[in-house]
C-alpha cells in the first residue's frame, strides 16, 4: 500500500502555516536590530537617570545578560521562544513575559472583536446604500462619509467622543474595562465574555459601557474602507448579467440583493481578515487614548522602557496570531471562492 497522500485543501493549509515561521523570524530579526540601533539604555531607562557608576551599569548588564555579544543574545532568546519561554522583563525582575501577555492580551482582543464588528456593519450599511442608490445624493454622502471616516485620527475622534458621552452628557465612562464598584470573576479575561459566563448583569452592562467609546472610535475610522470596497464591487455585481436576469423573472428586489451581496463578499473577505490583523496588532492608539490595558498600551510602555525581551516577546506574539488570522482567512477565501486552486 502507497503512503497516505495529503488532499490538495490539506497541503495549501499546511504550506500557509509553514509561512508563518519564516515571517515570525523576520519580524523578529528587524525588532532585535532596531531595538540595539536607537537611543536608549534599558538600564538608564529602568533606574530613570543617565548618571549610573560605570561599575554598577556592568554589574547590572551582566545580570540581564546585555553584555553578551550580539548573535549570542539573537539566538539565545530564539532558543528560548521555540520552548515556549518568552523570558523575563529586564525593568521588573523575575516578571515573566508571558504573565504579561496572558494578562494583557484577552482586554485588546475584546476591543479587537467589538471594533471590528462595529466597522463591517457600518460598512456594509453605507456601502450597501452607496451601491443600491448609485448616483444619487445618499451616494454621494456616503463616499463622503467613507473618506471623512478613513482620514480621522483617532486619538482626536478618540477625544472628541469621551468629551461628548463622557463628560458634557456623562452617558459612558471614557477610560479602563470595569467600574471599581463591579466585581467580576474572570474566566478567559474577555470581560464581556467572563460576565455572561458567570450570569453577572451588571458587570456585562458595565463592560459593554466602557468598551462603546473605544470600539467606537477604531469602528468608525476603519468602516470607511469597508464602504468603498462594498460600493465599489456591489456595483459591479448589480450591473452583472445574472442580476439582470433574476429581475427579468420578476424575483424580489431583496433576494436579488441578498445573491449580489454574496458575490460581492468574496473580496471583502480578505478585507476583513487583514483589518482584524491589523486592529490586532496597531490599536496602540485607542488604547492610549482610552487608558485601555491592553496589548498597545503595553508595548507603548516597554518601548519607553526599553525593555527588550517584552518587546521582543510581544511582537511574536501578535506576529503567531497575525499569520494564523491570515491563514484561517485565505483558507474561507479558498472555500468560498471557486477559482482559487489549491
Amino acid at each position: 500500500m502507497g503512503k497516505p497522500r495529503l488532499s490538495p485543501l490539506a497541503r495549501y493549509i499546511l504550506t500557509r502555516a509553514l509561512l508563518i515561521i519564516p515571517t515570525i523570524l523576520i519580524l523578529y530579526t528587524l525588532v532585535f536590530i532596531v531595538l540595539r540601533v536607537i537611543p536608549g539604555n534599558p538600564i538608564e531607562a529602568a533606574l530613570g537617570t543617565r548618571y549610573i557608576p560605570e561599575e554598577l551599569k556592568q554589574q547590572l548588564a551582566e545580570r540581564l545578560g546585555l553584555n553578551k555579544p550580539l548573535y549570542v543574545q539573537y539566538f539565545e532568546y530564539l532558543w528560548n521562544i521555540l520552548h515556549g519561554d518568552f523570558g523575563e522583563s529586564l525593568v521588573i525582575r523575575g516578571r515573566p513575559i508571558w504573565e504579561d501577555l496572558k494578562a494583557r492580551f484577552p482586554a485588546t482582543l475584546e476591543l479587537t472583536i467589538w471594533g471590528f464588528t462595529i466597522s463591517v456593519l457600518l460598512g456594509l450599511v453605507t456601502g450597501t446604500l452607496a451601491a443600491v442608490k448609485r448616483g444619487t445624493k445618499i451616494d454621494t454622502s456616503m463616499r463622503v462619509f467613507s473618506i471623512v471616516a478613513y482620514t480621522l485620527f483617532i486619538p482626536w475622534l478618540g477625544m472628541m467622543l469621551q468629551l461628548v458621552f463622557g463628560l458634557w452628557l456623562g452617558w459612558l465612562p471614557t477610560s479602563g474595562r470595569l467600574s471599581a464598584r463591579i466585581q467580576l470573576d474572570t474566566i478567559t479575561g474577555i470581560y464581556t465574555l467572563d460576565a455572561i459566563l458567570t450570569g453577572n448583569l451588571p458587570a456585562f452592562i458595565d463592560a459593554v459601557k466602557h468598551l462603546i467609546l473605544p470600539s467606537l472610535t477604531l469602528g468608525i475610522v476603519l468602516s470607511g474602507a469597508y464602504t468603498r470596497l462594498v460600493r465599489t464591487n456591489l456595483s459591479e455585481v448589480l450591473a452583472s448579467d445574472f442580476i439582470r436576469a433574476y429581475k427579468a423573472r420578476g424575483i424580489r428586489d431583496t433576494k436579488v440583493l441578498r445573491h449580489a451581496l454574496k458575490n460581492a463578499f468574496i473580496p471583502i473577505v480578505t478585507m476583513m481578515g487583514l483589518q482584524f490583523a491589523i486592529l490586532l496588532g496597531g490599536a496602540v492608539l485607542t488604547e492610549t487614548t482610552f487608558s485601555w490595558p491592553g496589548m498597545g498600551s503595553y508595548l507603548l510602555e516597554k518601548v519607553t522602557y526599553r525593555d527588550y525581551t517584552a518587546i521582543q516577546g510581544a511582537v511574536i506574539f501578535f506576529a503567531f496570531f497575525v499569520g494564523l488570522i491570515s491563514l484561517i482567512v485565505d483558507v474561507i477565501y479558498a472555500l468560498i471562492d471557486p477559482r482559487i486552486r489549491y
